[in-house]
């Protein structure tokens, strides 16, 4: 649905972070036309300062289906 501005656990801004998350996992998959490891998934994240359990569980969790439900407004 719509990113999360903050952890709901420890109230870090994340929003920032899961647009750069997206963007590198998106760059991934265009360039090697298959999805990230986990590996990748753990190394773009720790690039991007986001160490606390909670907050990668907030990035990674995310579904976005915002544009999925817009039609059927």
């Amino acid at each position: 649905m719509i990113i999360p501005v903050r952890c709901f656990s420890c109230g870090r801004v994340i929003a920032s972070d899961y647009v750069r998350f997206k963007d590198k996992m998106d760059k991934i998959r265009a360039e090697n036309k298959r999805e990230p490891t986990p590996e990748e998934i753990s190394t773009t994240l720790d690039q991007l300062g986001v160490t606390r359990y909670c907050c990668r569980r907030m990035i990674i969790s995310q579904a976005d289906l915002l544009q999925e439900i817009l039609p059927f407004d």
